[in-house]
């Protein structure tokens, strides 16, 4: 009997591909484990198990399998499941699901071996430059790697070389699979069985008398080991000695020591892990009993609690509840700033119970966090990471938390899949059985609707921790400050003096505005010209602590020009402001007080947010200046003033979402005011303080928010009523996405008639020199989700069977806010 494997390719193709496989081989292979498969013409792929069968492939000969990677399975059930409800609700291939899923390192690549091609004659006087210096090459060792080829050229396109000496016949080509996981081992030394006996030993201290630092080091290992029964490191040893590495080797040479190699995590947990968790307060233990009544009766619960109203303390609750009846909880965050100060919160109540996950972490510190949680190891029971931290596999999940809910961060944009972390989340807790609770103080109007609705679950907390006021806001009038003369840059009278005061009292200050760089724009005053990216349609920023203009969108830079391009005169000028000039002006105007800014420039590396945190939280700086990295629930508990330097701008942003983010922005900036026992103070700057917006965020009244945008959501047919699907054409010819996108929208409206938005170019319509054209398709409550799905992708495939636009780049984003 012929037995087959379906397998998942880390690809974007829309089906199971099938190789052949033995009968022993059908017999041990199961779902979820790594093999390596044959794909195209010569690559080799890391592919996953899915299933079995006795049915060969129709359209093409199935190959054989080239190897079994594991001996149990890496991905559980479960997670293939989630899977592939993901690629089919936001329309992509699980492939591309389960290469956003699995660490780097566990999807092993083939890498390409060159060899000499020992069974022809080779003429050297015919090889080109480039031929002879590989050849040469490989006359001195037997195979080489695509990484030694660049550097023996000394330049990056050597495929051309190669495959030219392939089509001669020289060279050989193979592909070879290389494992990409590499474990951490630490090294341990001990002395010598040979020296172990009490003569011998001394023996080797006579020996040793001329040698002092020997001597030295073999002594320190003799207290090392009376004292700690713990094995002792080669680094400890030398650190305690006084000696070097080099004496330890050298020790080791004479077979004195004998070193060996332990394999260890990581990342370790320093700390006691046994804290007490908090005594509730009234209104928390009210709020905590009422999440665990709706659980009774829904798998969903929303809990809505200002800011500073201590929703931590009820999740720690919450937690270990779970932890009690053996079950695993997963803490999701929007940010992963947000996480270097809540692993420390948590680590103090559960310990080494707690694992991380997030994308700042090398690809063999995932691999670790992943094996932990296949063992369902005491190390992985709390896991707390960004939206990719979903994609891991649970055991025995039983809560899980999205924290800050109505964050965009967790949408996931680019690359596919496409996915939102709270959905997604929603759904892998229905697999396992657990509940969901999503938290936060300014929810999403789509969850709180489907609160309102009686789909989810709604527990309410409106008194601050310790009954501290909500912070006092004031609006203050630009366009008034401006005639009056009363402003210092970009600072009015009024922030000032409460920043001076605020400093006064010994207290921090937070100011918040939402774009990074010195300027967004530079203009010629003369001419009125200002630098463009040559990649996208858009102006460049300027980067005052590098002195170069920068594009967002792409990265290209250039150094600041001295002198206008156009017309040569030296009259440049910056137009608009960012979180540089911002840092700068508050320098001049408090030149004795500590700033610090904390944006995407001053945050790249992996502990980038934990050192200006830490630095903010130790007092060390006094006004911290951020974008909205500062809005993700941060706590600071000395800050009582926080300025928003331009509220307008938030505003005004074309998008039907903006006056609700607008006001979750500033309502969560506002929440980082006065978190302890004093009323913190918030000061807005705006053009225009009687924006309806603006109103109630300084009276803080989300439920009028709420119904006002509602209201124009039902107005015009925008989510939570209707639901989107943004379509997206991206190529780099001007017309070849104009035509592209009029086809594609006219196919649309045969089907959906006037529920099709556009074609229209967005707001930027050129990006890395690709035109982007995007058409919206608007769902009403009563249209089924999966046909309209259907209908798109029948639509999908006629227009890639069109010779003319199959270069055309789609992209499909389901719910795409």
């Amino acid at each position: 009997m012929t037995y087959f494997l379906d397998v998942i390719l880390p690809i974007p193709i829309q089906k199971a591909f099938t190789y052949h496989i033995t009968e022993a081989e059908a017999k041990f292979i199961e779902q979820g484990m790594r093999v390596a498969v044959p794909f195209g013409k010569s690559k080799i792929y890391t592919a996953l198990a899915y299933k079995i069968h006795n049915n060969p492939p129709t359209a093409y000969e199935a190959k054989t399998i080239h190897q079994i990677i594991d001996e149990f399975p890496v991905v559980t059930q479960i997670q293939i499941k989630h899977w592939e409800w993901i690629a089919s609700y936001y329309m992509c291939s699980v492939g591309e699901v389960m290469r956003a899923a699995l660490p780097n390192a566990f999807i092993l690549e083939s890498e390409t071996i060159i060899t000499k091609n020992r069974s022809k004659e080779v003429d050297e006087s015919k090889l080109k430059d480039d031929e002879f210096l590989i050849y040469e090459a490989l006359q001195h060792q037997s195979s080489l790697k695509i990484q030694d080829v660049v550097s023996i050229l000394d330049k990056k396109r050597v495929l051309p070389v190669i495959n030219g000496m392939v089509a001669k016949g020289v060279l050989l080509l193979q592909e070879e699979l290389y494992e990409k996981y590499q474990p951490k081992l630490v090294r341990y030394v001990r002395l010598h069985h040979n020296h172990k006996s009490q003569v011998k030993l001394q023996e080797l201290l006579e020996l040793l008398s001329r040698a002092p630092k020997q001597r030295e080091v073999i002594l320190t290992l003799f207290t090392l080991e009376g004292t700690s029964k713990q094995p002792i490191k080669v680094s400890e040893l030398a650190e305690r000695s006084g000696g070097s590495t080099a004496i330890i080797k050298t020790l080791i040479d004479k077979g004195v020591l004998e070193e060996y190699h332990i394999q260890t995590d990581r990342i370790q947990f320093e700390g006691e892990g046994d804290a007490d968790s908090k005594i509730l307060t009234e209104a928390q233990s009210k709020a905590y009993q009422d999440i665990k009544h709706t659980f009774n009766s829904r798998s969903v619960t929303l809990l809505h609690g200002v800011t500073s109203s201590g929703k931590t303390e009820i999740y720690v609750q919450l937690i270990q509840e779970q932890l009690s009846l053996g079950k695993q909880v997963l803490y999701l965050l929007p940010e992963i700033a947000l996480t270097t100060q809540l692993v420390q919160r948590l680590q103090d109540y559960f310990g080494e119970q707690v694992a991380v996950f997030h994308s700042r972490y090398s690809g063999n510190e995932r691999v670790e966090v992943w094996q932990n949680m296949l063992d369902n190891s005491k190390k992985a029971q709390v896991v707390i990471g960004a939206r990719s931290a979903l994609l891991l596999p649970f055991n025995n999940l039983g809560l899980i938390i999205v924290d800050e809910e109505h964050e965009q961060s967790y949408k996931q944009f680019d690359p596919a899949p496409r996915y939102h972390a709270r959905d997604a989340a929603i759904v892998l807790a229905n697999y396992y059985n657990a509940k969901t609770l999503l938290g936060s103080a300014t929810p999403s109007l789509e969850s709180y609707f489907n609160a309102n609705q009686g789909k989810y679950g709604l527990v309410e907390l409106n008194t601050r921790f310790n009954d501290v006021l909500m912070p006092d806001i004031e609006l203050v009038d630009l366009a008034d400050k401006y005639k009056r003369k009363r402003m210092k840059g970009h600072f009015s009278d009024r922030l000032i003096a409460e920043m001076t005061e605020t400093l006064n009292e010994g207290f921090q200050i937070i100011l918040f505005q939402n774009r990074r760089g010195f300027s967004p724009i530079i203009e010629c005053t003369t001419c009125g010209t200002s630098p463009q990216c040559p990649n996208c349609d858009v102006s460049l920023t300027y980067h005052q602590y590098r002195a170069q203009l920068r594009c967002h969108y792409c990265g290209y830079n250039s150094a600041m020009l001295k002198s206008c391009q156009a017309c040569g005169n030296a009259t440049l000028d910056t137009k608009g402001f960012g979180t540089e000039q911002i840092e700068e002006e508050v320098k001049t105007l408090f030149p004795e007080h500590t700033v610090a800014r904390m944006d995407l420039d001053t945050t790249r590396g992996k502990f980038g947010f934990e050192k200006i945190i830490n630095r903010f939280e130790q007092r060390e700086v006094d006004i911290l200046v951020g974008t909205q990295m500062l809005t993700k629930g941060l706590d600071f508990r000395q800050v009582k003033l926080v300025g928003i330097m331009n509220a307008d701008n938030l505003l005004n942003f074309p998008d039907f979402r903006a006056h609700e983010r607008s006001y979750q922005l500033m309502a969560q900036v506002s929440g980082r005011a006065g978190r302890t026992d004093i009323r913190g103070k918030v000061l807005i700057q705006t053009y225009n303080p009687h924006h309806n917006i603006l109103q109630q965020v300084s009276t803080n009244s989300y439920k009028d928010m709420y119904l006002e945008q509602l209201n124009d959501r039902y107005n015009y047919k925008y989510p939570p009523i209707y639901r989107l699907i943004k379509i997206t054409f991206k190529h780099k010819e001007y017309n070849r996405v104009n035509l592209a996108a009029d086809w594609y929208a006219k196919s649309l409206r045969q089907v959906f008639k006037a529920h099709v938005l556009g074609p229209e170019f967005p707001a930027i319509s050129r990006i890395r020199n690709l035109y982007n054209k995007n058409i919206l398709l608007k769902i009403p409550q009563d249209q089924s989700l999966t046909k309209t799905k259907e209908a798109i992708s029948k639509i999908h495939n006629s227009f890639n069977a069109v010779k003319d636009f199959r270069a055309v780049r789609v992209v499909l984003n389901i719910d795409n806010y």
